[in-house]
């Protein structure tokens, strides 16, 4: 994974030394990141038009708020992501990469800290999960 951290490499291990918060945009094939020092960037769509891309790009990126305690997964699953055309396996894989990716991501950082999905994001999991569960429950 290539990390890219903005404003450079100093600023964010200096934040990271300091233990102060960082946002991140992680590629969903986990090949690129970017992190920032929370201050730097303020938003994840800031960090990413301060890296070169537009705004409306957020969607193709895995989000998260991270620190030595823990990281914070802003989960919204795309419409489209991975073409995936039904709503429930749609955010199973999603669920399933960005754990994944992110883990990965927060590892090269050298955080080996729990992923947390805040409560305002987990409605879209919990119905997706609910559904699942009663499917294989009814086989």
């Amino acid at each position: 994974m290539e990390i890219i951290k903005y404003p450079s490499d100093i600023e964010v291990d200096n934040a990271i030394k300091n233990d102060e918060p960082l946002l991140a945009v992680i590629s969903f094939d986990g090949e690129k990141a970017y992190v920032s020092q929370i201050d730097d960037a303020v938003e994840h769509h800031i960090l990413l038009m301060k890296s070169g891309y537009k705004d409306t790009d957020i969607d193709r990126f895995f989000r998260i708020t991270a620190d030595s305690e823990g990281a914070d997964w802003t989960f919204i699953c795309p419409p489209d992501y991975r073409n995936i055309a039904y709503k429930n396996k749609r955010i199973e894989a999603f669920y399933k990469d960005g754990f994944t990716v992110i883990s990965n991501f927060l590892n090269e950082l050298g955080y080996l800290v729990g992923i947390n999905i805040p409560k305002r994001y987990r409605r879209h999991l919990i119905r997706a999960c609910s559904i699942i569960s009663n499917v294989y429950r009814n086989k």
